[in-house]
């Protein structure tokens, strides 16, 4: 019997003690903001760079890690007002949409904070 209290009380001092670690270590929305900037410029660069067709598209196609490069500024202000953040103490969900002008397609990014982390888990182009 005193086996199971022992692993009962152990068990729970493990359980609150991890939450408590999550709720310190779960990164806030300046955090997640320079995160994104820097995430969201290179997917710019990589998907969104490559995709670009037709007469404007191969002209932005050979310009467009340029004009990344330029607004990248500016797109830290965009994520900043673009993203809702919603804090669910343990971790944070981030939705961010990033809309561009045409002929580029629109996204949309979600992604969980976590230990001091992020991960994107959906990029969705609409």
């Amino acid at each position: 019997m005193k086996v199971l209290q022992i692993i009962k009380i152990v068990g729970g001092t493990v359980f609150i003690g991890l939450g408590v670690v999550m709720i310190v270590t779960n990164p806030g929305k300046h955090a997640y903001e320079k995160y994104a900037a820097k995430t969201l410029t290179g997917y710019l660069k990589q998907e969104v760079c490559s995709q670009s067709s037709g007469v404007l598209g191969s002209f932005l196609s050979e310009h467009c890690k340029t004009l990344v490069d330029i607004g990248k500024s500016n797109i830290h202000k965009v994520i900043s007002n673009k993203t809702v953040r919603q804090n669910y103490l343990l971790f944070s969900i981030y939705e961010t949409e990033l809309l561009l002008p045409p002929p580029i397609s629109n996204y949309e990014f979600e992604t969980i904070g976590i230990f001091r982390k992020f991960y994107t888990y959906q990029a969705d182009k609409f």
